[in-house]
């Protein structure tokens, strides 16, 4: 019940961020932030699936689904770097792009940690608590490389599909010869450090209030 009411508190914030872009663009009649709908709805992926198998434990659908999970959750913080896009000079004032724009990557936030929650419990009571561990630091880390792909690379989790020899390609190159490439370990290690202790916050909120998800 109390997993329940944090999940619609979270859809709350998601309608709350969805009405400001739409009130920016009816008042505008520009459509620039709509893409925001658009990362919003990616991040909302992977927690659809974590709160699916958490709803209805399935062993063969959990080692089919968890893959796709991994691959969609960067797509959650991701919608942080979307702060580059603040810029002065446009219709809206500052305060309320600044706002919109907030509103989301909270949002974002919010979904990726209920959703790598909900696995850490999954793979605990299939796996073990270590095990559960040592998933959830790899999703963090990863997340944080993700973000590296998406804003610099400009990939996304659909080109795993449409053209993953490329995409493949970029990411053994930067494995092989990291030395070459400090922005991208430097993203990779500052954003997944960023995450790792959010999400100790975060379990540590949860387990003081007693709240299992």
């Amino acid at each position: 019940m109390k997993s329940r009411k944090l999940k619609n508190l979270i859809a709350l914030l998601c309608g709350y961020a969805i009405l400001l872009v739409l009130f920016r663009v009816k008042y505008t009649q520009n459509m620039f932030y709509l893409f925001l709908v658009w990362n919003l709805f990616l991040a909302i992926i992977p927690f659809g699936i974590s709160t699916f198998l958490l709803e209805y434990p399935n062993k063969i659908l959990s080692y089919l689904l968890f893959p796709v999970w991994l691959i969609f959750l960067p797509n959650a913080p991701y919608i942080i770097t979307d702060l580059f896009h603040l810029k002065q000079g446009t219709s809206m004032p500052m305060w309320f792009d600044l706002l919109l724009i907030l509103s989301f990557a909270i949002s974002g936030m919010l979904l990726f940690f209920v959703s790598l929650n909900d696995m850490f419990i999954l793979i605990k009571n299939q796996f073990s608590t270590n095990f559960a561990h040592f998933i959830s630091v790899f999703a963090l880390f990863l997340s944080g490389f993700g973000i590296y792909l998406g804003r610099y690379l400009r990939w996304n989790s659909w080109d795993l599909i449409h053209k993953p020899k490329v995409l493949i390609n970029d990411i053994t190159i930067r494995i092989l010869h990291p030395m070459q490439y400090p922005k991208t370990w430097g993203i990779t290690l500052g954003f997944g450090f960023l995450f790792w202790i959010g999400f100790l916050i975060f379990r540590e909120f949860l387990e003081k209030r007693e709240v299992k998800l």
